[in-house]
């Protein structure tokens, strides 16, 4: 499942990664491989920005800006029964994911 184009917060300092491959295990939407003994991010349109990956990395070498974006905005709206909003309303074309 893909969200929207390049909007993810996802960030990977590859330098800092041990290649213990855990980022995959915990990621729902395969977002990460583990190539030549590091992770690699094989689509950054794939995540939802749950922040399970950069939780629940040793080194740190992951970062998200978890719970923010379109995904979270649906799932919030879901749980409380109100309108989605992700906050990107913007004059800007980068700032409108919505």
């Amino acid at each position: 499942m893909k969200y929207l184009r390049d909007v993810a917060t996802v960030k990977l300092a590859e330098e800092k990664c041990s290649g213990c491959g855990t980022c995959v295990e915990v990621c729902p939407h395969n977002v990460f491989i583990i190539k030549n003994r590091r992770a690699s991010i094989v689509d950054r349109d794939r995540c939802m920005e749950c922040g399970a990956c950069m939780m629940n990395c040793p080194s740190g070498a992951l970062f998200v800006d978890k719970g923010v974006g379109c995904a979270a905005a649906l799932i919030n709206s879901m749980i409380t029964g109100g309108e989605p909003t992700c906050g990107c309303g913007g004059n800007d074309s980068k700032d409108n994911c919505c």
